[in-house]
């Protein structure tokens, strides 16, 4: 690794970036002089050229400096929900998606080859999907061939609380209430050292012909057959005799059948569900959940005072049914995150992108193309873009229509400012923008917000749209060889004054 490291042509790349090599290399010996170093990862590097690269320079910035496992630096948190799989695995042994071969990492398949999954007569080729909470054909790249992929597919149920523009391509929509409606969570709680866990009750009652998404998934569950009333009865029939006997017949049930393991959310759905209090049935997954933190960080539950052993994760279940406001799940150390490492090691040397880092230098940068001057971020953060959440834009109160953003020296050069309409072009499409002019863009460089470009009912009943739909713009032909992550920071683009 030192030998690929030292070859890096730093003054190069601070040239490329406009950034002082000398001001990089102070905060380069800050670091290494630093008691402890944390670095938050976002965006910008993650949907950008070399995004896989960058994340894992990024990690051996903190990793190599010994800010790993020790406090005020970097750490592996204690979770309820395992989000990811595949940790540690080579990338030569990772799954992979049937037709493009994609890699498969964290149990989930690149979302921008699911086009290329779809779209061919290959014999294992997608042939439908459920769609929960998301809306694919806005919201990943290359718009117009999401759609055509969809309109592809056998069958389409989308699970939703809006008529996404992915709804209306569906052959089924089933409805969910939404998040005051119902019992809900949020399992992204990487606090430290204390993790805090929520679990949300509804505060107005659901509207009729709604049904919360364990129901659906339930009934879709029994529908195919997969499980029914000679399943649950035993464990109903534990259930009503207290927890401890739960806990027994449901350890037999799925240590005996496989299946019962594969479909245990429902299972506790339908059998344990019935008996929690003020109708949380729908947190009846978090039991099994509560067990397995208490068996995999015993030491940060037991911390949180919920003792050792089975009991623990009654302890906590029952914490987190009766904690309105949120509990403490588990109070860790630092040094707990080795633990939660495959052998208790970062495993540093990945050769594949060691490779990609040190043929960088030799490779010819991409050669300019006068018909695309500028570099378009599709997709910026802003104080009222939230993913497509946003649906209504009344919602907004300031950039309501989502301006595109230009540097001033940038702007002058068109001969346009602020207000002015712009049309934005990439290889993929064009659309009609009003320009706002900052001195916080780079010249060159260009930004449309995410989020919008939604389509809602009008008064008149009518669609109306507000705002460019980035992915519109984008293709999904630009991505991450390794990860297939987007390009959303860097789409070549023109931008040409509107007339009048």
């Amino acid at each position: 690794m030192r030998a690929v490291l030292e070859q890096v042509p730093v003054g190069r790349y601070c040239e490329h970036a406009g950034v002082p090599e000398e001001q990089v290399r102070n905060a380069a010996r800050r670091i290494a002089r630093a008691s402890c170093v944390a670095v938050a990862e976002d965006l910008g590097v993650q949907m950008n050229r070399h995004s896989t690269l960058v994340s894992y320079l990024e990690k051996l910035l903190w990793s190599l400096t010994g800010n790993f496992g020790r406090p005020g630096a970097q750490y592996l948190p204690s979770t309820l929900a395992g989000l990811g799989r595949d940790r540690g695995r080579p990338m030569a042994e990772v799954r992979r998606s049937p037709v493009v071969g994609a890699p498969i990492i964290s149990g989930l398949v690149p979302c921008n080859v699911i086009a290329d999954e779809i779209l061919t007569d290959h014999p294992a080729r997608y042939r439908a999907m459920i769609v929960e909470s998301s809306n694919p054909v806005h919201s990943l790249a290359g718009s117009a061939r999401m759609r055509a992929a969809f309109e592809a597919l056998d069958l389409v149920v989308v699970i939703d609380v809006a008529m996404t523009e992915t709804a209306r391509l569906a052959h089924y929509v089933l409805p969910a209430p939404t998040q005051y409606e119902k019992y809900e969570a949020s399992f992204f709680n990487f606090e430290f050292p204390r993790n805090v866990f929520h679990l949300r009750r509804p505060v107005v009652t659901a509207p009729e012909g709604v049904l919360p998404e364990p129901e659906i998934h339930a009934r879709l569950v029994e529908a195919a057959g997969a499980l029914g009333e000679a399943d649950y009865a035993p464990l109903r029939q534990a259930a009503a005799e207290g927890r401890a006997a739960f806990a027994a017949a449901f350890t037999a049930a799925v240590a005996s059948d496989p299946r019962m393991s594969k479909l245990a959310p429902v299972l506790l759905y339908r059998t344990l569900g019935p008996t929690l209090p003020d109708g949380a049935a729908a947190a009846a997954v978090l039991w099994g959940m509560a067990h397995g933190l208490a068996a995999s960080s015993p030491g940060g539950v037991r911390r949180a005072g919920y003792g050792e052993g089975p009991e623990a994760g009654e302890r906590l279940f029952a914490a987190i049914l009766s904690g309105e406001h949120g509990v403490v799940v588990t109070d860790d150390e630092q040094e707990a995150s080795f633990a939660r490492l495959k052998g208790g090691k970062v495993r540093l040397e990945i050769p594949e992108l060691l490779a990609e880092l040190a043929a960088l230098p030799d490779a010819e940068p991409p050669a300019p193309d006068p018909r695309w001057p500028y570099v378009l971020a599709a997709g910026q953060r802003r104080p009222f873009t939230a993913n497509t959440i946003m649906r209504d834009p009344a919602w907004r109160l300031r950039d309501t229509a989502g301006a595109l953003r230009m540097s001033e020296a940038d702007a002058e050069r068109l001969g346009v400012r602020t207000g002015d309409r712009v049309r934005v072009s990439t290889r993929t499409g064009s659309a009609e923008v009003t320009v706002e002019t900052t001195d916080r863009m780079r010249s060159g460089h260009l930004a449309l917000p995410n989020g919008y470009g939604l389509s809602v009912p009008g008064p008149d009943g009518t669609l109306v749209t507000t705002g460019v739909a980035p992915n519109e713009l984008t293709s999904a032909e630009d991505r991450d060889p390794w990860t297939g992550t987007p390009w959303h920071k860097y789409v070549p683009a023109r931008g040409d004054p509107v007339p009048g």
